[in-house]
């Protein structure tokens, strides 16, 4: 099936990227840029947020929640939306949404407001996301080029992630208003860029109507599975309320597989789902983020609370991590060329486990180079091998009128995991809290939660080594359309002697 983007937008020959299309990776990567960046940038200001607008700490804690509620529950439609609409048109609509609701945040002084403003930024990025993932996979050819294009991409949320700890630590200094007005100027350079320069896609010619029941299923489930999640700290796992949520959550998920089964133009198309290699790819991405963001977790609270480091102090601490994901950003591509996704997943989960196993030998006085150092590029150079892979496992041999759908289920996959496992690191944490809170007892109560973010990463490590099995011959997945079988190409790309 041909792309539905326009000449300008094709690669040059023999693999040269024309200027055109290098500024095309370049608006595509400004907003994978700024939604870490703004990820990582509110941690660090919500004590000063609380203080100047008078907020309890459950409040302050949708400022973070209300950004994950809409960015986790609205992908799945996000991803169609692009499919059906135009991938260019989604995108540039909702990163203008995303700098109006940056301009928002900085001005509001209340804090439902604010909460509000970070919702709309999470339901932005629910329709930038998907949309910007799946303009990179119908603009570049599968294969080399494509993987090259996916590694800078990627590593623009690792850049994003590790500058937005350090810039929040500077300029909440002055004001946190700043750290919510930065992404508005960036968001709008982009924009405008993005007019001139992303090529223009059509609406899919051949889809069978909107599927609204899927629509609503899909992200009523996906919105109260997070909402569950986010809460269920707060409610107690046990208590009638948390159960209840996810019982209905079951419910709706089970009458939205109904729906897609019999639905002629589906949400999500379900056969995708009977390839071993994007189911893989899907679970890779809720352990790969869940683990990561637990660790995350507990590591800034070790940091700030127990050793008394400032917001830069810590912010620095990890920033050999992104550092490396940025300078091997040019590379990976061409480590995917000759090694294959699959292997390089598992390489990766292995380094986290290590990595991760490696920090519990921290205490109260750690030498920074001896204790925290080799987990930080341990982890660094595991994000840089397993997050542009599971973009490439997840987009390869997928049809371009389904990159949407299937960028949609990743992101999806990304953001539940990272809620769901941050909720139970932090169950775990808390059910070890000490009666008597001496600093030792508090760091013996974090352990658990290490052990945890290990144990995840080990279980996406043996999810990946599936894949691994020996086989003598090499046959193509198939997966099952709506009426005809389709051969999905292979699961990486053929490795070169």
């Amino acid at each position: 099936m041909t792309s539905p983007l326009t000449t300008p937008a094709a690669p040059a020959p023999e693999g040269r990227w024309t200027p055109r299309l290098w500024g095309t990776l370049l608006v595509l990567c400004a907003a994978m840029f700024l939604d870490a960046l703004d990820v990582s940038m509110v941690g660090v200001a919500l004590p000063s947020i609380g203080s100047d607008l008078d907020l309890s700490t459950s409040t302050l804690q949708w400022i973070v929640s209300g950004y994950i509620l809409g960015y986790g529950g609205l992908l799945l439609l996000g991803g169609r939306t692009a499919d059906l609409l135009g991938r260019r048109q989604v995108f540039l609509v909702a990163l203008g949404v995303f700098a109006l609701a940056s301009l928002l945040g900085g001005l509001v002084d209340s804090g439902p407001l604010l909460i509000a403003s970070r919702f709309i930024k999470g339901l932005s990025a629910a329709f930038t996301a998907p949309a910007g993932l799946s303009i990179i996979t119908t603009t570049f050819a599968e294969g080399p080029l494509r993987n090259r294009a996916l590694s800078i991409y990627t590593t623009c949320a690792a850049t994003g992630f590790s500058m937005g700890l350090v810039l929040s630590g500077l300029l909440t200094e002055a004001s946190w208003r700043l750290t919510m007005l930065l992404p508005a100027p960036i968001a709008l350079i982009a924009l405008v860029a993005g007019l001139k320069l992303l090529p223009r896609s059509e609406r899919e010619k051949d889809h069978n109507g909107y599927d609204v029941p899927g629509a609503v299923l899909g992200t009523a489930s996906m919105l109260l599975l997070v909402f569950t999640v986010v809460q269920a700290p707060e409610a107690g796992w046990g208590s009638a309320r948390t159960l209840l949520s996810f019982l209905a959550v079951a419910v709706l998920l089970t009458v939205f597989v109904l729906v897609e089964r019999r639905s002629a133009g589906p949400l999500i198309r379900l056969g995708v789902l009977r390839s071993g290699t994007q189911v893989r790819a899907q679970l890779g991405a809720l352990a790969f983020f869940g683990s990561y963001v637990g660790f995350q977790f507990l590591t800034t609270l070790y940091m700030q609370s127990l050793l008394g480091w400032s917001a830069l102090h810590t912010a620095l601490a990890f920033l050999p991590a992104g550092a490396l994901v940025a300078i091997s950003s040019t590379k990976v591509g061409s480590i995917v060329d000759r090694f294959g996704t699959q292997r390089l997943i598992a390489a990766g989960f292995a380094l986290m486990v290590v990595g991760y196993a490696l920090f519990l030998r921290i205490d109260l006085d750690p030498v920074y180079a001896a204790a925290i150092l080799p987990s930080m590029l341990l982890i660094g150079a595991a994000c840089a091998l397993v997050f542009p892979s599971l973009n490439i496992q997840a987009t390869n041999g997928v049809e371009d009128h389904e990159q949407g759908m299937v960028s949609g289920l990743l992101n999806t996959s990304v953001q539940v995991g990272g809620a769901i496992f941050l909720a139970v690191v932090t169950a775990v944490v808390t059910a070890n809290s000490p009666s008597t809170a001496t600093p030792q007892a508090v760091l013996d109560s974090y352990r658990p939660g290490f052990v945890v973010t290990a144990g995840i990463a080990a279980v996406g490590l043996l999810i990946t080594l599936t894949g691994l099995r020996p086989r003598r011959t090499r046959q193509p997945s198939i997966v099952v359309a709506r009426s005809t079988v389709e051969e999905a190409q292979p699961d990486r790309v053929p490795v070169r002697d």
